[in-house]
């Protein structure tokens, strides 16, 4: 059965963090949700299209599918020399003996038919899952940072209304130092999350290798054990801060032991310390939780010389990468399908793309200030963002040529073009205009109009018009009939005026003055 393609956007997002970030294929695989295979692959088929990072600028989604997707070669099989996985299991409980020395000396003796270095790691580590075994994690400087939400939160209360609410407080804490970080957020959703892994690293200094969060719906958009999908706007953060997100597994709190410390600390020493306090908004809240925050950072430890602080002074704070140039803009994703009328509907409101791209299925990306339209990864159009629901974003380049036309048709510009032929051809014009409870619907009658005069010659037309003021019937039809019937060379007559009208029951304006006079 043939493997399932991959898209575009993912592959690129395997050479980035394979080649620029120089992660390992099982960091890549966890950050990106999909399997290690799929990583393995992608990144053979880049090397065998001879690519390199970054990409050349001018390859699209399509040609990129072009170079990496053409016929495979046929793999010849060889036996491969079964590696002693219990020897190197008992050879790696020494000190400083590594996976790479150990493949090293298996490769030395079995030069011709032994594994590669990625398949002897791989093979080793999918024997050793079988063992029951707790592993003691050993965090390097500036590697993870561990992120997730208190299980209980700290009470806010309404000074209007006196309704009491409880914003949830979030945790970070660094892997190398447990130096730790929290803060009180308005609710779970994402744009909350986001923001204090913004205020965490910016509270840091600096940027850690890997961001670990439990698979929560607001980090993780399709959880799973194998293969969770990081949710689109969580990974763009990721991607403008220069972090990867590998989500711990799910039920298994010793994937993130840190933070998971760290939230007790935080309930002991910020919330139980804070729990006969009184605050009436989530920003005096915070204002209570960094002193706190301070002391806990501050405390020696046990059993180590040293506190959090000091260790995050001397190990964690120079590893750290440095932090993006510009603060990340919360972007939320969604996947739009373009109507018929060439727009994509983006929280209520319309914005135009290419009108070649209709019925097709885009990647929108919305900020506070811009909307960007994306097709297999290339940019379609760019807006600045509006909050009139139901109303339309046009770009003039994004219309077909009869469309784009249209739009140069305005009252002023029809009347100009009737007045060429002559005053009455013009006043027809307007008259038409103004009939109308909106000019635009009155173009396309003035410029059926104006086409008489291509059919029947200026001067006609001018006399037809003539002939349909003096009637009172300025329309296209009206014109349109009198050329037909030959009746614009037929001299216009005048109707005299008709003499007042006298009678004996006829009372005439003056009865009405005098009665008014009488009812004085």
């Amino acid at each position: 059965m043939p493997q399932e393609r991959l898209p575009m956007r993912k592959i690129r997002e395997i050479l980035k963090l394979r080649w620029g970030e120089g992660l390992g294929k099982r960091k890549v695989s966890r950050s990106l949700g999909v399997s290690v295979s799929s990583v393995l692959r992608c990144t053979r088929r880049a090397e065998e299209a001879g690519l390199g990072w970054p990409l050349p600028a001018e390859l699209d989604d399509v040609a990129l599918e072009a170079k990496l997707f053409r016929r495979p070669a046929v793999a010849t099989v060889r036996l491969r020399a079964v590696p002693d996985f219990r020897g190197i299991h008992r050879e790696l409980r020494r000190k400083h003996v590594t996976l790479r020395l150990l493949w090293e000396e298996y490769k030395e003796a079995h030069p011709e038919d032994g594994y590669l270095y990625s398949r002897f790691c791989s093979l080793y580590r999918g024997w050793s899952k079988k063992l029951d075994l707790v592993m003691r994690q050993d965090h390097r400087a500036g590697e993870k940072t561990f992120v997730d939400f208190s299980g209980d939160g700290i009470e806010i209360v309404d000074r209007h209304t006196g309704e009491v609410w409880e914003a949830p407080l979030f945790v970070a804490a660094l892997g190398a130092s447990s130096y730790t970080y929290a803060e009180a957020l308005r609710s779970e959703k994402l744009g909350d999350w986001i923001e204090g892994h913004v205020h965490a690293f910016e509270f840091f200094g600096g940027v850690s290798e890997v961001t670990v969060p439990d698979q929560t719906r607001t980090a993780v958009s399709r959880p799973c054990y194998y293969e969770p999908e990081i949710h689109r706007s969580y990974q763009d953060w990721a991607e403008h801060t220069g972090t990867v997100i590998i989500p711990a597994r799910p039920r298994h709190p010793r994937d993130k032991p840190k933070v998971e410390a760290a939230v007790l600390l935080a309930q002991r020493w910020i919330l139980a310390a804070l729990r006969n306090h009184v605050f009436f908004s989530v920003e005096q809240a915070n204002e209570a939780i960094r002193e706190k925050l301070d002391r806990l950072n501050s405390k020696e430890f046990q059993k180590l010389d040293g506190s959090r602080r000091s260790l995050y002074e001397t190990i964690d704070r120079p590893a750290l990468r440095p932090l993006p140039a510009r603060r990340y803009e919360l972007a939320e994703w969604s996947e739009p399908r373009v109507n018929i009328d060439y727009h994509v509907e983006v929280d209520k409101h319309f914005y135009s793309v290419p009108f070649a791209l209709v019925h097709q299925k885009l990647d929108a990306r919305r900020t506070a200030t811009t909307v960007e339209v994306f097709h297999k990864g290339r940019r379609v159009a760019s807006h600045r963002r509006s909050y009139q629901k139901g109303r339309y974003t046009t770009l003039r380049e994004h219309m077909p040529k009869e469309h784009q036309r249209h739009l140069e048709w305005t009252p002023s510009r029809i009347l100009a073009w009737a007045g060429k032929t002559g005053p009455r051809t013009a006043e027809v014009a307007r008259k038409i205009l103004d009939a109308r409870p909106h000019p635009e619907l009155g173009y396309r009658a003035c410029l059926g109009l104006l086409r008489l005069g291509r059919d029947h010659g200026s001067d006609r037309l001018e006399a037809a018009c003539t002939r349909a003021v003096a009637i009172g019937a300025c329309s296209y039809q009206s014109a349109k009939s009198i050329l037909k019937n030959g009746l614009d060379r037929e001299p216009v007559l005048s109707s005299p005026a008709r003499p007042p009208l006298l009678h004996e029951n006829i009372r005439g304006p003056a009865y009405y003055d005098g009665e008014e006079e009488e009812s004085c």
